[in-house]
């Protein structure tokens, strides 16, 4: 199974103020297709050659580093922009903020605890939001990785690599956190994965 490079679900200027059009740019059209390119040379002629992405991500994890990264990004990329959308934040869906609640202690908590993460990733990373045994958990990984390959199932993600906020916040990564939060993740988007990560 070929990867490739997903069209975003807005226009490249539909984030701004928060992601400007000339991040989304660089990120979606140069990064994202860098991961996609790569991984497709990488993904010829291997085992994983006709799985699906979350398998390929999965299987690869320790055993093909190159591979895993391109497709770990791949998989970290296509997500990233369905959990982002134009006047995003705001309200959560009912059974997914009851479920924040039970696993975290408030929405607010929740919050706060995934853009401490984010903060709190040394280099190149993700901050995240899984479904573990039930209970929604934040955690963080270093580079490509994620919860796929720690026993959870990822329901919103973050990425703190800086080519994802550098441009609009130079070195403000909880700036950048705190803006993505408050005003562009796609509650819709993150409370379907939570109900099929329950089912």
């Amino acid at each position: 199974m070929t990867f490739t490079l997903p069209e975003l679900p807005y226009a490249h200027d539909a984030l701004a103020p928060y992601m400007s059009k000339e991040t989304l740019e660089f990120h979606h059209d140069k990064h994202h297709l860098a991961y996609v390119t790569n991984g497709n040379a990488l993904l010829k002629g291997t085992e994983w050659e006709n799985k699906p992405l979350a398998e390929i991500v999965k299987g690869s994890f320790g055993k093909n580093v190159a591979l895993f990264n391109n497709a770990a990004q791949h998989y970290n990329h296509t997500e990233f922009w369905k959990w982002l959308k134009p006047m995003g934040g705001g309200a959560i869906p009912g059974a997914l903020e009851k479920a924040l609640i039970g696993s975290l202690g408030s929405v607010e908590k929740a919050k706060a605890d995934l853009i401490q993460a984010g903060v709190t990733q040394f280099g190149s990373g993700w901050a995240w939001l899984s479904v573990v045994d039930g209970k929604i958990v934040a955690t963080k990984t270093a580079n490509g990785e994620n919860p796929l390959v720690h026993g959870g199932q990822p329901i919103l993600g973050l990425d703190v690599w800086e080519h994802s906020y550098y441009i609009d916040y130079r070195n403000r990564r909880p700036d950048y956190l705190k803006a993505v939060v408050d005003n562009l993740v796609n509650w819709d988007y993150v409370a379907e994965l939570y109900a099929a990560a329950m089912n």
